[in-house]
């Protein structure tokens, strides 16, 4: 495990073959871009300027490096506006590189999870997420435990097989 803690950026930055990212959640804390979402602003997707960010571009640079970025999301149906807004705002993962799917909840049954959502970086480090009730991160877990890593990789990759594609789920 790390001795200290690594940003975001440094573990892709130190990432070769691949990172995958599983979310169990329907809701996370509320971000100002949510709320604004909420209200009813849409992003316009034709000035590129106007919405690409720092996270945008780490992801594009790593990808372009050839790292294989994957996220799953298992979502409930009905989905949350929470859901409906990260599925509006996912077409700036998919832009950067990110490969994105969704699975119904209801066809995660029978899957061995996680408890936590998390991101496994060249199948050598976990970032396990801890959140509050509400959404809110309220740590994160290092560990380069191996047979925590194959449990949440078996389990990602159950979940990837399941899961639709972005440009294929609707809501």
């Amino acid at each position: 495990m790390p001795s200290s803690v690594p940003s975001f950026a440094e573990l892709l930055g130190e990432c070769e073959r691949s990172a995958v990212h599983l979310e169990l959640r329907d809701r996370y804390a509320p971000t100002d871009r949510f709320e604004a979402w909420k209200r009813g602003e849409r992003i316009d997707w034709g000035d590129r300027e106007s919405w690409w960010h720092p996270y945008d571009q780490l992801i594009a640079d790593t990808v372009a490096r050839g790292v294989v970025i994957r996220r799953a999301r298992i979502i409930s149906e009905p989905v949350t506006d929470y859901i409906r807004w990260e599925h509006y705002v996912t077409h700036a993962n998919v832009t950067a590189g990110e490969q994105v799917r969704w699975l119904p909840r209801r066809q995660a049954t029978g899957l061995a999870l996680p408890g936590n959502d998390f991101w496994a970086f060249d199948e050598k480090l976990l970032r396990v997420h801890h959140f509050s009730g509400d959404g809110a991160v309220v740590e994160d877990e290092f560990t380069d435990d191996p047979d925590l890593m194959k449990h949440c990789l078996t389990s990602f990759e159950s979940v990837w097989e399941r899961a639709i594609p972005h440009d294929e789920y609707r809501i």
